[in-house]
């Protein structure tokens, strides 16, 4: 199956990026963060609704290609793909089709998580790419930013305390 990327190498695009430094292995943390429960790390936080459930998820994210539809407290939703797999390394999705206010800044966004050694643990990095609507980049990268950016971090810390939390489990 054949995935049409929705970001293309002339889009100018808005990209927000955090990143957290964990004392597990890059394979355990991918390992636990590429499948895990979107309700247990993406909380509300600020304006942004935290995920309250995933529909209609066309298979185990373990390849490029499944989908689903991560559903918000705000009653929204948005269509998300697997679009990038490579085993213990990284991953990349995209969102479109929001039904919130989103929708009406972005026609998408290009999700990526990267495992980097460090040293015996590893770096976590995750950049979110917004591809702004017509007249919509100035607002992507001025004022929403700063809030996007607290969203992340607040999720990659409760991704980066489960996967510490399951590493100190098999202690």
């Amino acid at each position: 199956m054949a995935i049409s990327l929705l970001i293309k190498p002339t889009d100018r695009t808005v990209p927000i990026t955090v990143q957290q430094r964990t004392w597990v292995t890059p394979q355990h943390a991918f390992h636990v963060i590429v499948p895990i429960d979107l309700t247990r790390v993406f909380h509300k936080v600020g304006p942004f609704p935290g995920v309250t459930s995933v529909a209609n998820q066309t298979g185990d994210w373990d390849h490029a290609g499944p989908t689903r539809n991560p559903q918000f407290g705000d009653g929204s939703q948005a269509d998300e793909q697997l679009t990038e797999y490579t085993e213990g390394v990284s991953f990349a999705y995209q969102l479109s089709n929001f039904t919130n206010v989103l929708d009406r800044l972005a026609v998408g966004i290009r999700g990526e998580w990267n495992f980097n050694p460090d040293g015996e643990g590893t770096l976590i990095r995750w950049t979110y790419e917004f591809l702004p609507r017509p007249g919509r980049r100035w607002i992507l990268a001025g004022p929403f930013a700063p809030l996007w950016r607290r969203y992340m971090v607040a999720a990659l810390n409760e991704c980066v305390r489960t996967a510490e939390d399951l590493a100190s489990d098999r202690r």
